[in-house]
């Protein structure tokens, strides 16, 4: 929903200026609302602090969206092991350090600013969405701070953020303005794109090197323990999950019809569509002219003639409830006119003005009926949470009294699932993601030893939970017997490639004492083939060569013999000689030299962007602390430290 806040940020400049650091925005935002001393914080860039709260809302969105991109749980401890926590630190780092730096250069906008994109932002919402209320029509900033809680925002934390967007963003378009690529460095780059090689190479024939036998126990048993960590299957856990969900409950509420007209008749004023009127409004420069504007227009003379007479330009209100008018002695006297009727000069709290009303609508009571839809939606919603609060009590009580996890839920008619065996990601013994497992239900249950019950937890919206660990299989490592066949195909994979690897480097220590390649090759049952006018421009075009090899033979010299791997997926082995280096044409090189300057412009302002982030990094000394913002994601720093130590790595910081 905030990627729809963001118009702002979608202008030309920031899509030239910020390239990379876009991705990073989307999840994180740029800044937050400063919370605490100096130093107090999880990161500290001069005069600013990001708090241990805000580092988890930053984590929580970012695993979020890692989770929705990869269809599987991470935990916290899983986000550490990868490093994620790290990175997401040095990221906000340089986002807070170079914040800092330009507020620091006095580039801050003001409030009025702010507010104006905050409203057009919010109108650009969907309508069931925009924070304006329904009858006036007016900036609701009850309805904006809930709407921005919805995404663990605050109405502070969110203009601050908007308002480090602005600043940086005046601040690297006017940079952008003055900034232009040298055309000899635009042309350097199509002078190396352009260049053309030509690449003679031979596939070293399998047939040619004598094939893998079977391996022996000992062997396949030394091959398992040199890929201990890829083989070792994870910790897996059995639980019975009870669930009271007031959603799945809803189809079973039966509506009671006073509890209908009850809701109707709390809301109905709410939902009647009011009285609105449409008008013209004349501001005159005192009484005098105000009286002689209403008399003109009373003789049905045109209202923007009629105000030109006075330098001034007729306002038109359109369909708007009295409460939606500024001035209270306007709205009093435009609904006191029929449709047609001019006023009499007005005195009202924004100077002397006139109106004439051009159309009345009348106002529609809301009935039970028109917005039945609405009524019973809410009122079976609410009927339903009631309901899953009631079997939460009872389940409660029976917990209480000392029955188990299953037993408690079977006396509150509560639904549980027994699973089989997964893994702390959520995932079953074939790697796929069990359905339903929520991150916070997977870090409560991976919390617990075995036989160890979680205590009833709300997770908002009439949902709740529980967790048993019925059973605990810890990581470990398979039998051989288990594995024998897949892990003998991989052995035998293995050394065919070991053998082909020495075949090639033998083949081509002949190539390098002066053999033809040729020759070589038909030694060795293959054929050589030719790539002529290989570019880095048109590499794409030959990426079935392998990625391997094109580095190779674009980092080769002219006469250079190498080997490599090559293919998709690297399968074979090559030997390979570049035999010549072609200089681009010049008429080519001049006429990309012109096509690609803005781009390289581009390219090197999100290289200033970069570079200027880790800059005023250093320049403020920028400070982070690890250890407090894995604390705040609800890491065990002090375990985390001694499982370190144990491994022999590094302590947590």
């Amino acid at each position: 929903m905030l990627a729809g806040f963001r118009s702002f940020a979608k202008s030309p400049f920031a899509v030239l200026l910020f390239g990379l650091l876009i991705v990073s925005f989307a999840i994180f935002g740029i800044s937050d609302v400063f919370k605490g001393p100096r130093g107090s914080g999880v990161i500290s860039a001069g005069s600013r602090s990001l708090s241990a709260q805000d580092f988890k809302v930053r984590f929580d969105n970012y695993r979020k969206a890692m989770e929705q991109q990869n269809g599987q749980a991470m935990t916290p401890d899983q986000a550490v092991e990868r490093g994620v926590d790290r990175q997401i630190l040095q990221e906000l780092a340089l986002q807070e350090s170079v914040a800092a730096s330009i507020t620091k250069m006095g580039v801050v906008p003001s409030d009025a600013l702010v507010a104006k994109i905050v409203h057009e932002q919010m109108s650009q919402l969907p309508p069931g969405q925009r924070p304006f209320d329904s009858i006036t029509g007016k900036f609701d900033p009850k309805l904006y701070a809930a709407l921005l809680a919805q995404n663990n925002l605050t109405p502070q934390s969110y203009e601050a953020s908007l308002r480090d967007e602005i600043a940086q963003g005046h601040f690297f378009s006017a940079v952008a303005g003055g900034l232009k690529a040298p055309r000899v460095y635009t042309a350097l780059q199509a002078a190396f794109a352009m260049e053309g090689r030509n690449v003679s190479a031979f596939a070293v024939n399998p047939a040619s090197v004598e094939k893998p036998g079977q391996p022996t126990d000992a062997q396949l048993t030394a091959f398992m323990n040199e890929n201990r960590e890829r083989l070792t299957r994870p910790e897996t856990r059995v639980l019975s999950i009870m669930r009271v969900s007031a959603k799945a409950l809803e189809p079973t509420v039966a509506l009671n019809p006073a509890d209908l007209q009850k809701a109707f008749d709390f809301r109905k004023d709410t939902l009647a569509k009011p009285e609105t009127r449409s008008l013209i409004q004349i501001v005159a420069p005192d009484a005098k002219a105000a009286a002689t504007i209403s008399q003109r227009l009373q003789k049905g003379e045109d209202p923007a003639v009629v105000a030109k007479a006075f330098s001034r330009t007729p306002v038109a209100i359109v369909d708007k409830p009295k409460t939606a008018l500024p001035d209270r002695k306007v709205a009093d006297a435009a609904f006191s006119l029929t449709a047609g009727q001019v006023s009499a000069p007005i005195a009202g709290e924004l100077g002397v003005s006139v109106i004439k009303v051009t159309k009345v609508t009348p106002g529609v009571a809301a009935t039970l009926e028109s917005v039945r839809p609405l009524i019973e939606a809410e009122v079976r919603a609410q009927t339903a949470q009631s309901k899953a609060y009631d079997q939460t009590q009872i389940y409660q009580d029976a917990h209480d009294a000392g029955s188990d996890l299953v037993a408690a839920a079977s006396k509150a008619g509560a639904l549980v699932v027994t699973t089989a065996p997964i893994t702390a990601q959520g995932a079953d013994q074939t790697g796929q993601p069990v359905p339903g497992l929520t991150p916070d239900i997977l870090k409560t249950a991976f919390d617990l030893s075995q036989g160890g019950e979680s205590e009833l937890i709300e997770a908002g919206k009439g949902e709740y939970y529980a967790v048993k660990v019925e059973k605990v299989v810890p990581a470990a490592m398979p039998a051989l017997a288990d594995i024998k066949p897949q892990l003998t195909a991989v052995w035998q994979g293995q050394e065919l490639g070991k053998r082909l690897k020495a075949k090639a480097d033998e083949l081509a220590a002949r190539a390098k004492k002066g053999e033809t390649l040729d020759a070589i090759a038909a030694s060795a049952q293959s054929k050589v083939q030719k790539v002529d006018n290989l570019s880095r421009q048109n590499a794409q075009q030959h990426m079935g060569l392998g990625r391997e090899f094109l580095t190779s033979a674009f980092s080769a010299k002219p006469g250079e013999v190498f080997v490599s791997r090559a293919g998709p997926q690297g399968e074979a082995y090559v030997v390979a000689k570049l035999d010549a280096v072609r200089g681009a044409p010049t008429a080519d090189v001049a006429r990309l030299a012109v096509m690609g300057q803005a781009q390289s412009g581009s390219g090197l302002m999100r290289d200033l962007g970069e570079a200027s982030r880790s800059a005023a990094k250093a320049q403020l000394k920028t400070k982070t602390n690890l250890t407090l913002a894995r604390q705040a994601i609800g890491v065990d720093t002090d375990a985390l430290a001694k499982a370190e130590a144990a491994k022999g790595g590094k302590k947590a910081e």
